[in-house]
């Protein structure tokens, strides 16, 4: 190599540390004010309650607690975060150590690749990230109230880990097992999604991406901008069609494979009266072919009741936890 080319080859080298150091402090500065912004919404929607980042192992779970008393623990759906849970989380806590959780990928959380057969973002594995968050807590045994998506995290946790779930309580789903072996042209046309967003990559990802607030955006404004702060957070989209698409798949299996086993503790199903699922399917007598002690109630309200009827909701979620 001639003394021209050395010169040209260092010059680059240069370059391309200077580029590095520059994406270095890119990424520090962004990181830094998605904490910071993250640590203001939770201030503002969670008064009283304490944030942190859990780290799991492989992940960080953000999180909220605060109250005290037996623990429970908020799962929320998509394309949602904890926040979901404000307006009965800063009530439940006033009886209850209250932990609101963003599933990995969602939120604040973390957002690993899902990985060839999208093992990273299975229910099992999501299970376990908060079984591993409520032990950084101090908490062995707890009850979990899951929403949508986190309804079908509390499913597995109540099957994977039946020692330290006391009660379970799931809103507005069926169990995803039911919902791909009773397609029929009415749920397809309501949940188009848990079809679209199984597709490969990049399609669903882009589509959503190019029109992210017709995907996340919601009528509440409030929840409705805090959702697209953190779908607007590189990878979250992403993660959201791996959670599906780990449904559709490997949770499948894994659901399969437990077909003789029953939930163990006390189940509570709560269902939106306008939902689909008041209208497509007899809600409580699907989950009563996975447990043997369950309860079960219409609400009022859509998809998300908990979020638009939070007082209706505290009613039936205390009167369960207290039984």
């Amino acid at each position: 190599m001639n003394e021209q080319d050395l010169g040209r080859s260092e010059g680059l080298r240069r370059r391309d540390l200077l580029r590095g150091a520059a994406a270095l402090v890119t990424a520090a500065a962004t990181t830094s004010s998605m904490t910071a912004a993250a640590q203001a919404d939770d201030a503002r929607w969670f008064p009283g309650f304490r944030a942190e980042a859990v780290n799991t192992g492989d992940v960080k779970i953000h999180t909220v607690i605060g109250g005290s008393g037996p623990p429970v623990l908020l799962l929320h759906g998509a394309p949602q975060s904890h926040v979901a849970w404000s307006r009965v989380a800063t009530e439940l806590a006033r009886d209850y150590t209250v932990v609101a959780a963003d599933l990995r990928g969602y939120g604040d959380s973390s957002k690993p690749p899902g990985g060839g057969d999208h093992a990273a973002y299975s229910k099992r594995t999501m299970a376990a990230d908060q079984v591993a968050v409520m032990r950084h807590f101090g908490f062995e045994r707890f009850a979990v109230v899951g929403h949508d998506r986190g309804g079908r995290v509390a499913h597995r946790l109540a099957l994977d880990h039946p020692e330290r779930v006391t009660r379970a309580a799931v809103l507005d789903i069926v169990p995803t097992r039911y919902l791909y072996t009773h397609v029929t042209r009415e749920f397809a046309e309501a949940y188009y999604h848990w079809f679209f967003f199984t597709r490969p990559e990049p399609l669903p990802e882009t589509a959503i991406s190019n029109s992210l607030e017709s995907f996340v955006g919601r009528g509440e404004s409030e929840l409705g901008a805090e959702y697209l702060r953190t779908f607007r957070i590189p990878g979250t989209v992403h993660a959201m069609c791996e959670d599906y698409r780990a449904a559709a798949s490997i949770d499948l299996a894994h659901d399969a494979a437990d077909l003789d086993r029953r939930i163990a503790c006390p189940l509570l199903v709560l269902w939106g009266a306008d939902g689909a699922m008041a209208r497509l399917y007899d809600v409580l007598a699907t989950w009563r072919e996975r447990t043997t002690d369950i309860a079960g109630k219409r609400m009022p309200g859509g998809h998300s009741f908990h979020e638009t009827h939070p007082q209706e909701t505290l009613t039936e979620l205390r009167a369960f936890l207290r039984a």
